[in-house]
Parts: structure tokens; sequence; C-alpha cells
């Protein structure tokens, strides 16, 4: 990913895969906000880029994953399965450093 830019179509178009496939995965209403994005880590054995995606269930609810690989390189089979979504919510009170 070196060199790319963040505002390219081809950016901007995985994120867009990653929120449709993610609002398809988990059977997520049209209105439920979804947030993917791409992060930078520096910690060792952690990658260089990585996909981060959080989600909103009706209840509320914060459900997160990540993907250990740029957004660009991101494929829908990457995803969780959906039987995994009760594993995915946030407890109440946690944070995650990214959202």
């Amino acid at each position: 990913m070196l060199g790319s830019s963040k505002n390219s179509a081809d950016h901007l178009r995985a994120l867009d895969n990653v929120e449709t496939w993610t609002r398809e995965r988990f059977k997520l209403e049209q209105w439920s906000a979804i947030m993917v994005s791409e992060i930078a880590c520096g910690l060792p054995g952690c990658p260089p880029l990585e996909t981060v995606v959080a989600f909103w269930t009706p209840d509320d609810k914060r459900h997160q994953f990540k993907i250990f690989k740029p957004v660009v390189q991101v494929v829908y089979d990457d995803l969780p399965y959906a039987w995994l979504k009760d594993a995915l919510a946030a407890p109440e009170g946690y944070e995650w450093g990214c959202c």
C-alpha cells in the first residue's frame, strides 16, 4: 500500500465493499450504522495496516472486529461468520482504541 492514497477510487470502493458485505453478512437494516476504517499499527508483530469494522444493532449494541490486512485486500470471506455476531458485541463500558 505504500504510495497509495486513502482517497483513491480503489480505497473508497474497498471501504464501501466492506460496509456492504458487513450489512449483508449480519443482516443489518439499511439505516444501521456501520464504520469501516483502515488503521496503522506500530506495535511489534502487528500488521502495518489493518481494517477495523464496527456496527450497531437496533438495541444500540456495538459490535466490532478487525481484519489484519489493508482494506483494499479484504474479500467477503475475510469477514467473521454471521453466527459469531453475538461474540462480536462489545461489553458494556468496553473501550476499544479505534472507535
